[in-house]
């Protein structure tokens, strides 16, 4: 036998073994030797459908129906030759290769179901499907194939089990719930906007009526101020120009004074000449005992008016720091008397609104305490530390039963039955120790009503 020419359709590859190739060889046209031996493979992808059963954290069993496209990885060559050597002996929708492709979805998917809770598969299901797609194709790159596209349907519940029914309806009672609150909400802040706009509007105009007042009072104080500030500055300086002619006065008294002695001290001189030496020393002891005397009473004459210019000085500043004190205590008194009046309009306002909000809650009093501590977060705040409480905690219940009604036992139920015994002394601590009853879907408690949602 001679050379034979193949040629690979446009979606086949050639698999060429034996004679002159080490392992095998890939091409898409070659010329076929005596001692070889060519295998055709087609590439094109292929839909794999299935209904993956599975299990959450919670061992609640769900069926995921999914559709895989899967095929060899045609850019990478490596890929091919191991699609080549594992999968192309064998036709692509052989229950070979389904059962194949199907262990490695199945097993990753349980695996990954297992680790997240039903809540985290229903509300994450991209997320979910992006974990699946990965995890998948990491064990489907040993065989050279890739996933082109995986659609997961919708989650399925397992007969037996209502969990994505029942899910499904309390999404729908909450829709239903909260409609209500928002319309009986919306026409309560629209009847209570009206009332707190206009208690603002009057706390507004008293709050800029006070500050008006009291930037005058202030500015009128500090006019007064700097007026007696100035007064007090012209009294002082008078009295010191008053006092610098004083001194002047008295130098010039003085000059003469001692113009005076010298003329009389020349006369008698002239009498020391004529008259005895006794008389002359009694004569000048009198004049000098007479100048002394003079200089000590006009000393101290200068110091008594000075200090009676320090004096007024002092009195007028004490006067003028008296007086911006009273116009500051003044304006201090104005501001607090304001800020009474503005506290006071502030609770006759927060009165009325507390007495609309409970008219428009039928005067029920439950009601009205229920929606201000959801408004200030009383709630969220206890739920935040109760889940603190918990948080890091992981606990893990099973319940094992190997009994049967017949020996005298409820098996599992029993448990669960015990949990729903626990409710109604539960609720009625809970109402004896707040007041709050439970809402009318959970019951009613012995002798009381429940509340409506």
């Amino acid at each position: 036998m001679g050379f034979v020419y193949r040629i690979a359709s446009p979606s086949e590859y050639l698999a060429i073994t034996g004679y002159g190739v080490d392992d095998v060889k890939l091409a898409k046209k070659a010329w076929i030797a005596p001692g070889q031996r060519c295998a055709r493979f087609d590439i094109s992808p292929v839909n794999y459908t299935f209904e993956v059963q599975a299990m959450s954290a919670e061992k609640l069993p769900f069926v995921l129906p999914a559709v895989f496209t899967i095929g060899p990885r045609a850019d990478d060559v490596e890929s091919l030759l191991r699609y080549a050597k594992l999968i192309s002996p064998h036709d692509k929708l052989s229950r070979h290769v389904n059962e194949l492709v199907r262990g490695v979805i199945e097993g990753e998917t349980r695996v990954l179901a297992a680790s997240m809770t039903m809540e985290q598969i229903f509300h994450g299901t991209k997320s979910f499907k992006q974990a699946v797609f990965e995890s998948v194709q990491l064990e489907l790159n040993q065989f050279g194939l890739i996933i082109y596209n995986a659609n997961v349907k919708q989650l399925v519940d397992v007969p037996g089990h209502e969990y994505f029914s029942y899910l499904g309806q309390k999404t729908q009672q909450e829709a239903v719930n909260q409609a209500k609150v928002d319309v009986a909400e919306a026409r309560m802040k629209g009847e209570v906007g009206a009332k707190e706009r206009e208690g603002m509007t009057r706390q507004n105009a008293a709050k800029v009526d006070a500050e008006t007042k009291v930037y005058t009072v202030k500015r009128q104080g500090e006019g007064s101020k700097e007026e007696a500030r100035v007064t007090a500055e012209v009294r002082v300086f008078r009295n010191e120009r008053d006092a610098e002619q004083q001194a002047r006065v008295a130098e010039v008294e003085a000059a003469k004074a001692v113009e005076r002695t010298n003329a009389a001290r020349q006369t008698e001189k002239l009498k020391a000449e004529h008259l005895s030496k006794a008389v002359v020393d009694y004569e000048m002891k009198v004049q000098q005992a007479n100048w002394e005397l003079y200089n000590r009473q006009k000393a101290a004459e200068a110091l008594l008016f000075e200090q009676e210019r320090q004096a007024e000085a002092r009195r007028a500043t004490a006067d003028a720091e008296f007086f911006a004190r009273q116009r500051e205590a003044e304006a201090e008194l104005y501001a607090k008397r304001k800020e009474a009046e503005g506290l006071a309009a502030m609770g006759e306002a927060q009165s009325v609104y507390l007495s609309s909000m409970l008219g428009a809650l039928g005067g029920s009093y439950g009601a009205l305490r229920d929606y201000l501590m959801i408004s200030s977060g009383v709630y969220q705040e206890m739920a935040r530390i109760n889940a603190d409480a918990i948080k890091g905690l992981e606990p893990k219940i099973s319940v094992w039963s190997n009994g049967s009604a017949s020996e005298g036992g409820d098996g599992a139920m029993k448990e669960m039955a015990g949990v729903y015994r626990m409710l109604p002394p539960l609720l009625t601590t809970v109402h004896e120790q707040t007041g709050m009853l439970p809402p009318a879907w959970m019951g009613t408690l012995k002798g009381g009503t429940s509340t409506s949602t």
